[in-house]
């Protein structure tokens, strides 16, 4: 204890500045272009949340002087009967106190990504959550990240259970595991804010205790996750890696993603997604056989140019990943400048609503490949859960008609979460013709979309699914609407951003 009148060496977590504080607000440059400003409407999968920011917290210094509920330690990164020694485990020690050893051996060891408490004794820390990092290496890197994510995770989780009002977090990769520093702390950053984004009510602080070696790279990524503006939100999106992980940052394995009944050898249920049920007639009923197939069948099928159901899918998911690489990489300000897709609230299902604009797609003067890259960055972390789309055909002519071409294309380049879960297709003032083009389209072209199509006539019965408020429609939808079903719209002012 500190003698009576001497300065506290701990450190008080409400006495340190936000991530928002350190961050001084720039203005776009009166010099940019419409294109670069029109970037803004881009959202990234990590939007910006000023209520998130301001509980995240970077510091530099050691975490076992942190005052605050809960620290995380690698006391143990190297060995799961938590005798290990490196720089955060001793100075942890050395300021709790001989009790944190008796107290670490009736935990009986901690596994691999798992997360276990005990009292901070004489540290300002109520608690110590104590976990174990992955090893890595290069050939088991998925293992490592999963590992590595459920260390986070867990210590997370505990910290909710628990109630805690605020945790510290070390950096629990090590060197000394030769786990890659940015690679890991990716992991990190995007792990706590997709915990924050469901659980922010539960904890009021999250802070990262870095070295000088960690600082630079935890201030180059912070913004990818936690951007501090619109600005920073647009300016950091090209940086994102392609796999961001799933709706809680877990990394996604496709190969992991294997179907098996819940009751092998009984047949699904009719209401599952079409085209996976496999075909019995040549294999077992039970989920092994189902899995395993006939080989030599298998291989023949492959030599005269027809891949089984689990080979095609597996192509699938690879030509999806390359089509999503690309998009990441490639520069969409032109198609984004378009304003034809963009996300806005929830229907009355709780479902996000994405909006796609008939008439801002000039498709004779656009790079059509450009726009299909454009859709996926912008679906792919929105497909995670579910949602639905409203098309407004309004004021459309031949010249924004999507090619059916196109659109088949467009249906078999995405992902299989898209198709599942898109709850609904809002089709807004149709015309007759546009209603057969899409009757013949979901009927001979595509299948499993045309139950979800719904034709909306007017504006009036749009808001019976969508609340007026949670959707941001254009001028021009208000005023035809207005002009061909009565002026009663004309209360639901529209975006000042469309």
């Amino acid at each position: 204890m500190d003698p009576l009148g001497a300065p506290s060496q701990f450190v008080d977590v409400d006495s340190l500045p936000g991530w928002s504080d350190a961050y001084e607000t720039k203005q776009l440059d009166c010099h940019q272009s419409p294109v670069e400003k029109a970037q803004i409407d881009v959202r990234s999968p990590f939007p910006y949340r000023k209520d998130i920011n301001e509980k995240i917290i970077l510091w530099k210094g050691d975490v076992a002087l942190l005052n605050c509920t809960a620290i995380s330690t690698r006391l143990n990164t190297s060995n799961e009967t938590l005798t290990d020694k490196n720089p955060v485990s001793e100075s942890i020690f050395m300021h709790a106190g001989p009790d944190l050893k008796d107290e670490l051996q009736k935990l009986k060891g901690c596994r691999t990504g798992e997360a276990k408490l005990t009292k901070g004794f004489n540290l300002a820390a109520r608690f110590i959550i104590h976990t174990v990092g992955p090893k890595y290496k290069s050939r088991y890197r998925t293992a490592a990240e999963s590992s590595l994510y459920s260390c986070y995770r867990n210590v997370l989780q505990l910290a909710k259970e628990q109630a805690m009002c605020s945790v510290g977090f070390c950096v629990i990769n090590t060197l000394k595991r030769c786990y890659p520093l940015e690679d890991a702390t990716h992991i990190a950053l995007r792990t706590v804010r997709r915990f924050l984004e469901v659980h922010g009510e539960t904890l009021e602080k999250v802070v990262f205790a870095v070295s000088e070696l960690e600082e630079a790279t935890y201030q180059k990524l912070l913004p990818l996750y936690f951007p501090r503006s619109l600005e920073e939100e647009i300016q950091s999106l090209p940086y994102l890696p392609a796999d961001i992980g799933n709706a809680e940052g877990e990394p996604v394995v496709p190969e992991r993603q294997i179907r098996i009944t819940e009751k092998p050898g009984v047949p699904d249920d009719a209401s599952d997604e079409e085209g996976l049920e496999a075909d019995l007639s040549f294999i077992g009923s039970h989920a092994f056989a189902r899995m395993e197939g006939d080989v030599d069948k298998q291989r023949r099928l492959i030599l005269q140019g027809q891949l089984s159901e689990a080979a095609l899918q597996k192509q699938h998911q690879r030509n999806y990943n390359r089509w999503l690489c690309q998009a990441r990489a490639e520069d969409l300000s032109d198609i984004a400048s378009l304003k034809a897709l963009y996300q806005t609230g929830i229907d009355n299902c709780g479902r996000t609503v994405m909006v796609v604009v008939g008439r801002n797609i000039p498709v004779t003067l656009i790079d059509m490949e450009k726009a299909l890259l454009y859709f996926i960055h912008v679906m792919d972390h929105i497909a995670v859960k579910e949602y639905v789309l409203v098309y407004f055909h309004t004021l459309t002519n031949d010249y924004n008609q999507l090619d059916s071409n196109f659109l088949k294309k467009l249906y078999d380049v995405v992902d299989a979460k898209y198709k599942r879960n898109l709850k609904a297709l809002y089709f807004v003032h149709p015309t007759f013709r546009s209603k057969v083009s899409a009757w013949f389209f979901t009927t001979f072209t595509v299948s499993g979309l045309k139950d979800k199509i719904h034709y909306v006539e007017s504006l009036q019965q749009l808001f019976t699914a969508i609340p007026p408020e949670q959707i941001d429609l254009p001028p021009f939808v208000l005023e035809y609407d207005a002009r061909e079903n009565g002026p009663y719209y004309s209360s639901y002012p529209p975006s000042p951003d469309l």
